[in-house]
């Protein structure tokens, strides 16, 4: 008797250990999470060759798959995120991680929707990040992180060297002519009359220079550049700073060499302009700088080979040094503990410096850990880094670091007030050039054509209407 007591109490033993040491060596179930993206071309390729990477080494080892989607452009993103938010008919579920702009994120928070993940990273992890990068995310100023930055961008001034080189040859401009942004209206006033002058017969066909990819960029930053904050926020509420002087001093700069033809935009984007040769050069966002053209098509139907010369983004002369700070991060929403985890795992991966630049090669935007905001970071870890993309990242570093940086703090339908005031300037501009060119070929002369445009009547006309609209959006 004593002898089975004895084995059962063995055999009790050794069923306990084996019960402990199978749940000692469980590993967690497997978890996928979602990522929805705006990524295209190389930078959707690149974005995608990571997380494959990320899938087949770390997220095997952890349990983590990541499934990546591309929604084409940053506006079928943010609608179908918001239909899949609002359980709208047909829509998917919320993802785990999507591409946000700041005024997006805002609105998912409001929903309730976004996960404030500074909880999930140290005092130590954080530090690792360019300051300006996390703030960005944190809307009511209490430390908290609801955009996770992974790929940043700024602008600069893209040129098709090619064709400048034959102006700057006849006329002597220079690259310096085009540090300062009144050096650039002067400078697309020159181009426009000499390309002019290349056909006698044919009067006011000369072409623009110049064009901008984001407008309330140039309005934003270059405020900030004279001194005012436009849109100035605080606790979550915007207060209006629409200073009629800088206003004017933008206007002027902008709409009136547009209206005189100097600067143009036609296409659905700039660089599709200096393709067709309806510009030479445009400021855009580092990251469409993998989608400048090679060549140009002109209205002949000539193709020919073009070079690209990367410059500085075009400050006002007198001005203080800004640069605009943008680039959409990831958001997570939320979910499981294990999908939130498994998501902030993926992330903190794919901003290692390592990790980061190569996105960064291949996308033309910017890595966000200070480690890997050097150029000679970049260059250790990609030695094969082509020459053109080395001349953009080189430039764009040093416009990081060289600038003040400046982003649009999130507000209620901040990104409504951001269109007004976009739209005030470009369609304004489109528009009336549109009329000046009918007015040309009726014979008016260009003096004529221009003349309502350029009155101050005008612009004070212009002013008191944007000036109306804006104020409904503040706190």
């Amino acid at each position: 008797m004593a002898h089975k007591r004895v084995v059962l109490c063995l055999l009790g033993t050794v069923l306990a250990a084996s019960m402990l040491s199978g749940c000692a060596g469980k590993k967690s179930d497997p978890v996928t999470i979602t990522v929805w993206t705006y990524y295209n071309g190389d930078q959707l390729d690149t974005f995608n060759n990571l997380a494959e990477k990320f899938n087949e080494t770390v997220g095997k080892k952890q349990g983590i798959t990541v499934d990546s989607k591309s929604l084409g452009t940053v506006e079928d993103l943010e609608k179908n995120v918001l239909a899949a938010a609002d359980g709208e008919v047909g829509a998917s579920e919320v993802p785990n991680i999507f591409s946000a702009y700041a005024d997006t994120a805002y609105t998912m928070d409001q929903k309730d929707m976004l996960v404030d993940i500074s909880g999930y990273l140290t005092d130590k992890e954080k530090e690792q990040y360019v300051e300006g990068y996390l703030k960005e995310g944190d809307f009511s100023d209490d430390g908290s992180i609801k955009i996770f930055p992974v790929a940043k961008s700024t602008e600069l001034l893209f040129l098709n060297d090619t064709d400048w080189q034959k102006f700057a040859t006849d006329t002597g401009a220079e690259y310096d002519d085009l540090k300062s942004i009144e050096g650039l209206v002067e400078t697309a006033e020159k181009y426009y009359n000499w390309t002019d002058e290349q056909t006698p017969d044919q009067p006011n066909d000369g072409k623009a220079l110049f064009g901008r990819d984001a407008m309330a960029n140039y309005i934003l930053v270059g405020a900030q550049e004279l001194g005012c904050d436009i849109f100035e926020v605080k606790d979550e509420k915007m207060t209006l700073n629409f200073d009629k002087d800088v206003i004017r001093t933008l206007w002027d700069n902008y709409y009136v060499p547009y209206i005189r033809g100097y600067f143009s935009a036609s296409g659905r984007f700039r660089s599709d302009d200096v393709k067709t040769g309806n510009v030479l050069g445009y400021v855009g966002s580092t990251s469409s700088a993998t989608f400048f053209p090679t060549e140009v098509t002109n209205d002949s139907g000539d193709t020919y080979d073009i070079s690209l010369k990367v410059l500085p983004s075009p400050k006002f002369k007198d001005g203080d040094d800004y640069a605009v700070q943008q680039g959409a991060g990831m958001v997570v929403t939320k979910g499981s503990d294990e999908e939130i985890k498994a998501s902030v795992e993926f992330l903190k991966w794919f901003t290692k410096p390592e990790n980061n630049i190569d996105f960064s090669v291949g996308s033309g935007y910017l890595p966000v850990t200070n480690e890997a905001n050097s150029i000679d970071k970049i260059k250790s870890v990609e030695s094969d880094i082509s020459s053109s993309m080395e001349e953009i990242l080189t430039k764009s570093v040093e416009e990081i670091n060289n600038n003040n940086l400046y982003y649009m703090h999130a507000f209620e339908n901040g990104n409504d007030a951001r269109t007004v005031l976009q739209e005030a300037f470009e369609d304004v501009a489109q528009q009336d050039r549109a009329t000046v060119e009918e007015r040309l070929t009726e014979g008016q002369s260009a003096q004529e054509a221009e003349a309502e445009f350029l009155s101050d009547d005008y612009f004070e006309n212009w002013y008191q209407n944007v000036l109306s609209e804006l104020q409904a959006y503040e706190g």
